[in-house]
């Protein structure tokens, strides 16, 4: 399943490829899913964020982790996902953590239902709002690769430019 052994995946930054890739579906659900989902939520503690999807790995895989609260009990992993019944629609600013130091204030939609299933292969559904109607949102675009920069408004492309000029020098640089 992952080219790299789980233990050495390492959360990938902007502009790495894998980020725009648009990810396959997860047709086996066993123990090295279950513990690439592991691998993906202490990465997502480490870096002390509230979501990560596969492709910020470096894995073209249909899953994300997230945990909107930093709560053990909290932790999620979704397995093909798919968001249905979104309503509403709210500005907040987003950050990503293949993204280091951008922020882009986003639109998204202020409910939202997810369907999927666990690592084991569980269908599994629920609802939710606000931020982690965001997260799913967030994490989802990610399957798609599809970034929180992708259509910023002018104003944040301004902001952001410099130090996304310097993450693809770094990215650049490390490639040499």
């Amino acid at each position: 399943m992952t080219p790299v052994p789980i233990d050495k995946l390492k959360i990938v930054v902007y502009p790495n490829p894998s980020l725009r890739k648009r990810c396959r579906a997860i047709e086996q659900f066993n123990g090295e899913l279950a513990d690439l989902a592991a691998k993906m939520l202490a990465l997502m503690h480490e870096a002390n964020g509230v979501g990560l999807a596969a492709p910020q790995v470096g894995l073209p895989l249909r899953m994300f982790v997230c945990n909107p609260t930093g709560q053990p009990q909290d932790d999620q992993v979704w397995v093909n996902p798919v968001l249905c019944d979104l309503e509403g629609a709210a500005e907040a600013e987003e950050g990503c953590l293949s993204l280091p130091n951008v922020n882009v204030v986003k639109r998204r939609a202020l409910n939202a239902v997810i369907e999927g299933f666990d690592p084991h292969g569980q269908g599994k559904r629920a609802a939710a709002s606000e931020l982690l109607a965001r997260v799913w949102q967030h994490e989802s675009d990610h399957l798609d690769g599809v970034l929180i920069i992708d259509n910023m408004p002018q104003t944040a492309e301004l902001v952001n430019r410099r130090i996304l000029r310097q993450l693809e020098a770094d990215y650049a640089a490390a490639k040499r």
